[in-house]
């Protein structure tokens, strides 16, 4: 096969000389995947993202999928029509209609998808609307719907990300722009309708807090004035009191108060006017049911329950490990739910502690391997996370930080301990038990690509970016490690590696689309324990026609051969028949992720496959139907 113009080489096991045709055509897998549970929640970077819906359903997102998550259930179900990371998401007062945008995308042809919003019913799943294709700029970053009872939900406005952040008010069920306006130069962090007039939005971010009117097709702005007060950063969010009061908080910890829209604002009175509500920014507020607010910190990490005249009546923190408030909602029965920009969304009420329901990485994610024997697997990523996982409870059985940022981990076959491999040259092992460090090394400060187990579990092969593999000697049930051996020859990268059943042999693949045995003729018809190398004779029908070298990331064969999957650069999950070795052979195709897919992995036995997705962080967890 040619890859950029070079030639690759694959070798053709024996017994299949006879027989094999390159005009045959390959044939779609019987089974097929369905996604059953997606781990995370995007709090690093979006806002107003976490709701509670009648149904009991909590509804968030993550890469491009919308999550609909039943807690009590522990049953998850999810919006599946966009076809790149989701941005914002609105609920409509009807409380069953849902606005979700998105960013602007490429398809694996090259092709921008444009950014739009998906109006879209949370009981059928049906997709309702899809509005301003070809409009919106780069990313929908705001959305909300009109709440008034006059208006009945009948507008949509939305604030996309170019560099005048364009704000625009659509009809949404007749996906027609009413009106567009320039809402800032700087970033807009939340748009919203006022709750009891139709034709009022508030918007605010950096520098700015802004009234828009609408008239006809008009927008007309007032600024919101900070008089004497010193002019804050940025207004972080906005909430709506029950008189109809505007409330924002900002950079700088302040609570402000907008008394019927009156322009200037002054602060509101705390119990002493000097008192701020939080150190550093107030990153959500929730006017809960009963009319009292809810205020959530950034760098304090503080919940803080406030009255209706503002006087302070609890307060609670967010455990560090899961990181700052970024989004607060009334849950059930007087519970809040809030997500975090680590990526976590917690549950729990005033003065109690707040416990996770949604866990997730919160950087890059490249590492993944599946426990040889139970329904756990690990993962690990740049964030200094390594998570050991069980597919049933979809929580964390334990997690670790690590030194350095995470890229590859290995199960020895004993299920006993796990490998880690790092970015900084770098690798660890794990007991898988009690996630204490046993044991750890440096080779080279390149990146550790690649780290897997012999399937006798007598040796670690470690493939690096400094173009060699280290080669371990495992003892006392991988607890030590004595090197062995290093292979060389790549001029690239070790990009991937696999061992023979017999646990004599490895193969290898480059970034240089080479790969590289012992000795061709010695390993022409050995069997391979796995099959994660994405260039050879077995797996070579998963590429495209033209493709890049980089377009697949990974391939996993299932444990009964039967399977192959792969993950590529454009956020896609591939099923095909195992062994793949007919040119573009058909497969069974699945979104969910944004970008590049990272990593695929069958659990142990086959019921399930994994996937993780790099720049979205996400884990996605398939069905094998």
């Amino acid at each position: 096969m040619f890859l950029r113009g070079r030639p690759v080489t694959m070798h053709m096991p024996d017994q299949k000389r006879d027989s094999y045709s390159l005009e045959h055509k390959g044939a779609l897998p019987e089974h097929k995947l369905k996604l059953q549970w997606v781990y995370g929640y995007r709090g690093r970077d979006c806002r107003s993202n976490l709701y509670l819906l009648p149904t009991g359903e909590i509804v968030y997102f993550n890469a491009s999928v919308v999550v609909l998550y039943n807690v009590e259930e522990q049953q998850q179900r999810h919006y599946l029509g966009h076809n790149d990371d989701v941005k914002c998401l609105g609920i409509h007062p009807d409380m069953v209609t849902i606005a979700t945008g998105q960013v602007a995308g490429t398809s694996k042809d090259g092709k921008l998808l444009p950014p739009h919003v998906r109006v879209w019913d949370s009981v059928s799943l049906n997709t309702l609307h899809v509005i301003g294709m070809g409009v919106f700029d780069r990313a929908v970053t705001c959305v909300a719907f009109s709440k008034s009872v006059s208006n009945g939900g009948a507008h949509l406005c939305a604030v996309d990300d170019a560099n005048d952040h364009i704000l625009s008010v659509w009809n949404w069920q007749k996906e027609k722009q009413l009106a567009d306006v320039k809402c800032s130069n700087d970033s807009v962090l939340a748009a919203a309708f006022h709750p009891m007039d139709a034709n009022l939005i508030v918007t605010c971010g950096k520098s700015h807090l802004n009234l828009w009117t609408m008239d006809g097709n008009t927008l007309t702005k007032r600024q919101g004035l900070f008089e004497k007060n010193e002019k804050p950063k940025y207004v972080l969010c906005v909430a709506f009191a029950e008189n109809g009061d505007t409330i924002t908080g900002d950079s700088s910890g302040n609570i402000f108060q907008l008394i019927k829209n009156k322009v200037p604002i002054a602060q509101v009175h705390l119990k002493r006017p000097s008192l701020k509500a939080h150190e550093g920014g107030i990153f959500s507020l929730c006017v809960l049911k009963d009319g009292t607010l809810v205020s959530g910190g950034g760098k304090d990490r503080r919940m803080v329950l406030w009255d209706h005249d503002y006087n302070k009546q609890s307060e609670m923190e967010v455990p560090e490990a899961f990181g700052p408030v970024r989004a607060v909602t009334e849950g059930k029965q007087g519970e809040l739910l809030v997500g975090t920009t680590k990526n976590t969304v917690l549950t729990g009420s005033f003065p109690e502690t707040l416990n996770p329901i949604v866990q997730g990485h919160t950087d890059e994610l490249w590492g993944l391997d599946i426990h040889p024997s139970m329904e756990q697997f690990v993962t690990c990523g740049q964030d200094k996370q390594v998570h050991l996982w069980d597919t049933n409870s979809h929580q964390p059985l334990w997690s670790k930080t690590i030194e350095d940022p995470g890229r590859c981990a290995g199960f020895h076959p004993s299920g006993a301990v796990l490998a880690v491999g790092t970015m900084t040259g770098r690798w660890l092992v794990l007991d898988a038990d009690t996630r204490d460090l046993v044991f750890m090394h440096t080779d080279g400060n390149e990146i550790i690509s690649n780290i897997k187990y012999s399937p006798d579990g007598n040796f670690l092969a470690v493939g690096s970016h400094d173009n060699f593999v280290y080669i371990y000697a495992v003892m006392e049930n991988g607890k030590k490690y004595s090197r062995v051996g290093k292979c060389t020859g790549h001029s690239s990268f070790v990009t991937h590696l696999d061992w023979s059943v017999d646990s004599q042999y490895i193969v290898t693949n480059s970034g240089d689309y080479e790969i590289l045995f012992c000795d061709m003729d010695l390993v022409r018809n050995v069997e391979w324990a796995t099959s994660t190398c994405v260039l050879g004779f077995s797996v070579f029908g998963v590429w495209p026609d033209g493709a890049d070298g980089t377009d697949i990331n990974a391939v996993c064969r299932s444990h009964d051969s039967s399977l192959l999957a792969s993950a590529d650069d454009f956020g896609k999950v591939h099923l095909f028949s195992n062994p793949c070795s007919q040119p573009r052979a058909p497969s069974h195709t699945y979104g969910g992720h944004s970008s590049h897919v990272t990593n695929v992995a069958f659990l142990h036995d086959d019921s399930h496959l994994i996937s993780t997705g790099g720049k979205d962080t996400s884990i996605l967890q398939w069905v094998v139907a």
